[in-house]
């Protein structure tokens, strides 16, 4: 039997939001950004990714994310097709020397180490479980390797970045897809920091993206050296070959990168990461703020300090949370859908820079709206 189509609601139009993109990727994509490629319609675009107008473009992007993220002279930033999840394989091949340990707490980290479990030239690896909603922590383990999520985008937890003692030479590897752009953290605790720009950064997907430290290019170049068997499109020594060229080694797509670029330089234009942070900050306040005040919603996350400032997930109680995000679209306000597979009755609402934090506090007043009419 089929559910009954929720009620005909239409939200006053005082109680909307300016942009009713709430999704946690691929995510709001400013209007700036689509100008910058119509722009680029007329001399990169449909150009090839060899020659000077795609390689400076590709320049620009890596010089603004070092500005953005003060990385160190001495880093780089890589990039390699395919997303975050193509980044998982080609970790296996080209930074995880033997045995890796993965802290799961969500869908996506999960996936990274089922990625190392199946590799054939690894060791099994140390997987620490934490209940969704909640934050695992280290293990200190013979490992070369400790994998880490800075934000679970799945589950609206955060994980604090610190760097395990032991072994002193293991690296810090962080999948950092929808926490880049949004969270500050430090280079000093983390070896890798990898994403891809269709969250934080209002991009399209299908590009990876891997912050590297010194440490980091030493473990790509000593793999490499071993002749470990590994696809070239796949491999991290060929990406980082590549990306010192600024150039992929196989074609990208550079509509991508035209917005990746016309995000960062509105981003470090209005104060950088620390803007974007307490941009996410104040959003992610009025978020958290409202549902601790409702008798029908709550944080998914108890713990505040794990709490998510980019993605927010709130449970709801007595009401079908879908019929909310139904009654929402058809007003114009998109993708406050929970995550599919975590199964709970709950909404999740993206909070990246690109939002407006005011946005944020019309959109708790629409579902405040929608449950006095449905109540």
């Amino acid at each position: 039997m089929s559910n009954p189509a929720p009620p005909k609601i239409s939200i006053p139009s005082a109680l909307l939001p300016s942009d009713g993109r709430f999704g946690s990727g691929p995510s709001k994509i400013r209007g700036a950004q689509i100008d910058a490629l119509v722009a680029a319609g007329k001399n990169i675009l449909g150009t090839s990714h060899r020659q000077p107008p795609v390689k400076n473009l590709l320049g620009s992007v890596r010089e603004q994310l070092s500005q953005l993220f003060s990385l160190p002279q001495d880093w780089e930033v890589v990039f390699g097709n395919g997303g975050a999840s193509t980044f998982w394989d080609v970790a296996t091949f080209g930074l995880i020397d033997t045995r890796s340990e993965h802290l799961v707490f969500g869908e996506f980290s999960s996936k990274f180490a089922d990625a190392a479990r199946k590799a054939p030239h690894l060791q099994e690896p140390v997987v620490v479980d934490a209940a969704p909603g909640t934050v695992a922590e280290v293990e200190l383990a013979e490992v070369d390797t400790y994998c880490f999520t800075h934000n679970e985008t799945s589950t609206g937890a955060m994980m604090p970045l610190v760097r395990p003692t032991t072994p002193q030479d293991a690296l810090v590897v962080v999948d950092a897809t929808s926490a880049a752009g949004g969270i500050a953290w430090s280079t000093s605790e983390v070896d890798v920091y990898y994403f891809s720009p269709q969250k934080g950064f209002g991009s399209e997907g299908g590009t990876w993206i891997a912050l590297c430290s010194p440490r980091a290019v030493e473990r790509i170049n000593s793999i490499a050296a071993t002749k470990r068997w590994c696809p070239t499109s796949l491999d991290l020594a060929v990406a980082l070959e590549n990306s010192r060229a600024n150039q992929t080694y196989n074609t990208p797509s550079i509509s991508t990168f035209v917005m990746l670029n016309n995000q960062l330089q509105w981003m470090l234009e209005n104060g950088g990461l620390a803007w974007c942070a307490e941009r996410t900050a104040k959003s992610s306040k009025y978020l958290y703020d409202w549902a601790t005040q409702q008798s029908f919603a709550a944080p998914f996350v108890h713990n505040p300090a794990y709490r998510s400032p980019v993605v927010g997930t709130i449970d709801i109680d007595g009401i079908e949370a879908s019929t909310i995000s139904v009654v929402l679209r058809e007003n114009g306000i998109v993708d406050t859908d929970s995550y599919r597979k975590l199964g709970r009755n709950q909404l999740r609402v993206s909070m990246f820079p690109s939002v407006e934090p005011t946005d944020i506090q019309q959109l708790t007043k629409c579902i405040d709206y929608i449950v006095e009419q449905l109540s």
